[in-house]
């Protein structure tokens, strides 16, 4: 039973959005980086989300791609550094 409950996910996630910023690029593309806070029965966690997406005809906002980094500080100055160096 508890190898069967081993990497299911539950329903019961709530995604909650603490603050994001969106930077236009192309025709009709974007890129958000993002904080944000998902919480479950067992607790809370916070990350970083990057990502890209597209404006369909109608404006409305569709993602494409992401990428979660967890918001510890020793992986965000890693990428920040590997940033710097690109």
């Amino acid at each position: 039973m508890e190898e069967e409950d081993r990497g299911r996910r539950t329903a019961d996630v709530k995604f909650e959005t603490i603050k994001a910023e969106k930077v236009n690029f192309g025709r009709n593309n974007f890129l958000e980086v993002a904080r944000k806070r998902a919480t479950t029965a067992e607790g809370t966690n916070e990350f970083i989300s990057v990502s890209r997406g597209y404006y369909l005809p109608d404006k409305t906002e569709r993602f494409k791609r992401s990428l979660t980094i967890p918001d510890d500080p020793e992986i965000r100055a890693f990428v920040a550094d590997k940033i710097k160096t690109l």
